[in-house]
């Protein structure tokens, strides 16, 4: 079998990684030839790269790989296509829809699995990997995955792996920028609205843009949102069932009222499934948050709050409960200007020392700008790596707690790690 695979986002790239490993022949295309493809493991030694002007065509045993065109020829000789998400409902994506050459039409033993989409602007990973862990306990074969940010395996992943074996529940996390996409290509039974908040502005535009694109997706579904989740009604009207959570009754291992949310969200979805009581609550109460995801490690007399944060919703949530003598920020992407919205937060709690760290992208200047227009006149500082973070760190560490987040999942994961060891040794 020959798949195409066009666009290589991050979840293009999954998508091929995913083929490959399937042992699927695949053309894959991009119309940017400025692509990281480290992470595709690629044999070197066996490519052939063709280039004339400004495209490349990579070659190999069982891919071709252009970038900066694409071959429409190559893509009608392939079975399937799995385009990015990104480009769904472009010229080019309707034509192969039209033909029902994407993937999810050509393998559909996906669409008989029971179904739970959990989507929001934040929380989906921690509640996904709560509702995993307790349909496991309960016994039931789940399989997992969907936007590549969550760290699981992407969206074609799952339509692959769901041929191999039998599952009991698919369980998806379904990102608020791949929504149609979602819609068409899984059949859902149920979805899980964590909350709406302020991210991907820069698409979204507005808030009220990004909620009707949820109320549109959750039509005619059973739907789970917060009972004082903004817009409710309008969700209410499009679903074809609505069931309220609230935050957990449940002691957890975990920082804040937005995670006592998750938590209720995926307790609220695995009772509806009738999994038995016990085994929700002994999981929640068990429960470490994932990795990257907010934590609290002690250091000296500090307690240092460090986890993903990547738009001001998710900062608001914490600077709203706890007080931090400084404050490190992990820097957005040059076109996310809307992510540095983060910083607006970050100022209206006044720390004594905001830390700036590139995260996504090195956009430290465009940070200090942000600050400065903002009138912040504490001490501002930046680290440009992670020994000059764990530096500041331990200076702050008599302090009574910091922060560290912002954007840059894999920065803070790897901040984290080198915490953890420092807080273990120390204690040993």
């Amino acid at each position: 079998m020959r798949a195409a695979v066009i666009g290589l986002g991050v979840e293009g790239k999954k998508a091929f990684e995913s083929l490959i490993r399937n042992n699927w022949d695949v053309y894959a295309s991009d119309l940017s030839t400025n692509l990281n493809l480290e992470n595709l493991d690629l044999p070197v030694v066996d490519i052939d790269i063709l280039s004339k002007e400004s495209r490349l065509s990579f070659v190999i045993e069982n891919a071709i790989i252009d970038l900066g065109f694409t071959n429409e020829e190559e893509i009608d000789k392939c079975d399937a296509v799995a385009i990015s998400p990104s480009i769904y409902g472009s010229k080019l994506a309707n034509k192969y829809q039209n033909e029902g050459k994407f993937l999810c039409d050509i393998l559909t033993k996906h669409k008989n699995i029971f179904t739970i989409g959990i989507t929001g602007t934040n929380g989906k990973t921690t509640t996904v990997t709560m509702i995993r862990k307790i349909l496991e306990k309960a016994g039931l074969n789940v399989l997992i995955g969907g936007n590549g940010g969550g760290g699981f395996e992407g969206y074609y992943d799952l339509i692959l792996e769901a041929e191999k074996q039998d599952y009991d529940v698919m369980l998806i996390e379904v990102c608020d920028m791949t929504l149609d996409f979602c819609n068409y290509c899984f059949d859902f039974d149920m979805i899980g609205l964590t909350n709406i908040g302020n991210d991907h502005m820069n698409v979204h535009k507005t808030i009220e843009n990004y909620k009707n694109e949820v109320v549109r997706f959750v039509e005619g579904k059973e739907i789970f949102i917060a009972k004082d989740q903004e817009f409710k009604d309008e969700f209410q009207l499009s679903a074809n069932e609505t069931i309220y959570f609230d935050e957990t009754k449940y002691p957890l291992q975990m920082f804040g009222k937005f995670n006592r949310l998750n938590a209720g969200l995926a307790a609220t979805i695995c009772e509806k499934l009738d999994i038995d009581e016990a085994i929700i609550k002994d999981t929640l109460e068990s429960f470490k948050p994932v990795e990257g995801r907010l934590k609290v490690l002690h250091l000296n007399e500090c307690d240092i709050y460090i986890g993903k944060s990547d738009n001001s919703s998710a900062i608001r949530s914490i600077l709203d409960e706890q007080e931090f003598y400084a404050t490190f920020i992990g820097t957005p992407r040059a076109n996310e200007e809307d992510r540095l919205d983060i910083l607006n937060e970050v100022v209206k709690s006044y720390p004594e020392v905001i830390i700036l760290f590139p995260g996504l992208e090195d956009t430290i200047d465009h940070a200090k700008y942000r600050l400065q227009s903002l009138g912040y006149d504490g001490r501002v500082e930046v680290a440009n790596n992670l020994d000059e973070i764990i530096g500041f760190v331990a200076e702050f560490s008599f302090e009574d707690a910091i922060f560290i987040g912002g954007n840059g999942q894999n920065a803070i994961i790897e901040i984290q790690k080198r915490l953890e060891e420092i807080s273990k040794s120390l204690n040993k």
